[in-house]
Formats: structure tokens, sequence, C-alpha cells
């Protein structure tokens, strides 16, 4: 038997939205308030609370959902938090690791938890790989190599908007490419950058950062891997992939969101059937990684009545922080 959990959601763009929508869904959760500075922005009939201190002033609020730009999760998390409520983050956690170890002291004063969304864990695939490499099924990792190439043009970087601002919105590999970024880490733990270069191709006039890098790491146990990005595919998303050449075999996920096995070749292996992936998020004019949020709003409620852990939780958000930080240092 499950209590209700009371939600709130900070920010009411797409994936905002979603949030609203995922909770609204649950039959153990209920959405209790909304928050976004653009009055006009509704969900249904909910009241807009413009004024946060308002909505976090409601005793029947348990957790907050933030989904607003990147550069404002640490800042709002932490108010949350020392308003003793949950707080459900957004990829990313943060931009920097000096503000997402701030977030991890404000949830140890207060105990209570922070969940961070990458919700691409729950994906089939991403599951059966994770399981195929703990299980040393494909022996020794000699190479890793992940490409992201997507789509981002003028239909997505609008003027005046926080896509494009180096301050709320980071960069590609915050902003579009995190969630693979903590698949690497999710799988294969902590990893060595040793080389990145980026360019910016087709963004000059919109954007603050590059469209375009080429990445280089190793991880703990010996193997070399690269990453490979991009957000100037011309008109639609290419292709999200994660290639793996082990001691035993060779596999690849592939597909646009990394949602496909694409290939498999391993030694005394049979391949198992797996669930279907959900349909990638659709927002318009472009689309983002699996719609698996009402997996991310189930464990909040599963944790929250004791059932359960964070899937996701601070220490993962910072981990993934700093791969992309310790990438970003070769930024000149």
């Amino acid at each position: 038997m499950s209590n209700k959990i009371g939600f709130a959601v900070l920010g009411l763009g797409h994936i905002g939205q979603k949030h609203c929508m995922h909770i609204s869904n649950n039959p153990n959760a209920t959405l209790i308030a909304i928050a976004d500075i653009n009055s006009e922005l509704k969900y249904e009939d909910y009241n807009n609370h413009i004024n946060i201190d308002n909505l976090l002033s409601n005793k029947h609020i348990d957790v907050v959902n933030i989904c607003t730009p990147n550069g404002l999760h640490a800042q709002q998390a932490i108010h949350c938090l020392n308003a003793n409520k949950h707080v459900v983050i957004e990829k990313p956690l943060a931009l920097t690791i000096s503000d997402s170890k701030e977030i991890e002291i404000a949830s140890l004063k207060n105990n209570k938890f922070v969940f961070c969304v990458m919700q691409n864990r729950f994906s089939p695939p991403s599951q059966w790989l994770k399981n195929l490499i703990v299980s040393k099924t494909i022996g020794n990792i000699f190479s890793i190599q992940i490409n992201c190439f997507w789509n981002r043009d003028d239909r997505y970087y609008t003027p005046n908007h926080w896509h494009g601002n180096m301050d709320l919105d980071g960069g590609p590999l915050f902003t579009q490419f995190s969630h693979f970024i903590d698949l690497l880490y999710w799988i294969f733990g902590e990893i060595k950058i040793n080389y990145a270069q980026f360019e910016n191709f087709n963004h000059t006039h919109s954007t603050q950062f590059e469209d375009s890098g080429i990445v280089t790491f190793a991880i703990n146990s010996g193997g070399v891997g690269s990453i490979n990005y991009s957000t100037s595919v011309f008109d639609k998303n290419f292709e999200s992939s994660i290639s793996i050449i082990g001691e035993n075999g060779t596999v690849k996920l592939g597909g646009q969101y990394m949602n496909e096995i694409s290939y498999c070749h391993i030694k005394d292996y049979q391949m198992p059937t797996l669930e279907k992936s959900n349909p990638p998020n659709n927002y318009g004019s472009y689309q983002g990684s699996a719609s698996n949020h009402p997996f991310v709003i189930q464990n909040v409620i599963d944790t929250l009545n004791n059932h359960s852990l964070p899937h996701t939780n601070v220490t993962d958000g910072m981990a993934v922080v700093k791969i992309i930080q310790d990438i970003y240092k070769f930024r000149k």
C-alpha cells in the first residue's frame, strides 16, 4: 500500500509539461502546484505560482520537480531542500561540481532525497548492456565508441531563449548528451578524460559554445574510448550509438536514441528477447531521448514509501557533471 505523494513542478517548458502529465497519470501521485516565470504558461487548470516561496509554503507538497534551465537547477534545488522538500532534478544536476556539492550538502543537512533524471537507464537495451558488462560476458573491454549526432538548428536556438546561453545552457554535453554520458558512467564507472577538441560549425550566430566535439578517454579496467558528438546534423537527429569491442565479442546499441540493439556477436552467447523500448520524447520540431519519465516518477513514489532507493541519486548526478566538466576543461 502506497501513500499518495504530493508533487510540484518548477518550469513549464516542454519537459515540465511532460513531468506534469506523468505525475497526473500516476494513481499514487498528486500534482498540487506548478510555477513558471512566464505567467502565460499553463498546465490544464492549475494555478501558476510565480513566487516559489508561495509554492514551498504548501505543506502538502512532498517533492518539487525542477524543470527549469540548467543554470538555475542548483540554486532552486538548494532552496527547495532547505524548505524540507525532496527534489527531482532534470538533467543535468548542475553546471559545476561546486554547485553539485552544495546540492549534496543541502540534501544531507535536511535529510531529503535528490532524484536525478537520467531516464535512459530504464531502457531495456541499456539495462541489457549493463548486465552484459557487469557479468563480464563480453570479457575485458578493449574499445568503446559513442556517437551522438543530432539536429538542433534555428527552430531550437531561438533569440532571447536560454538555449545557447553559456550560463543557463552550458553546452550540448549538458543539454543534449548528458544522458549518454550517464550511461557511460553507469556501465563503466569513472573515466579519465585524455583529450577533447571542439568546433562550432552551424551555430556561431545562435550559441555561445561549440556544436561539435571529439573526446578521448580511458576506463579504469584499461580500455580506451571516444565520444564524437554534434548538433549540426541537417534537419533531424541521425543517431546515438555505443559500440563496444571486448575480449569475447562485439556489441552495438544504435538507433537515434541508443534504444536499439544494432549488433551482437559474443562467444557462446544467445541473445535474449527484450521488452520494447519506449518512443522518444517528441517536442514538435525536434525529438529527445526515450520517454521513460513514468519510471522516474514511480521510483520517487516507491522511495518515499520505503519500497525502493533512488535509481539515480545526487552522487550519480555529480559524477556526470564531473565528466562533462573534465571534458570542458579543454575549451580554449
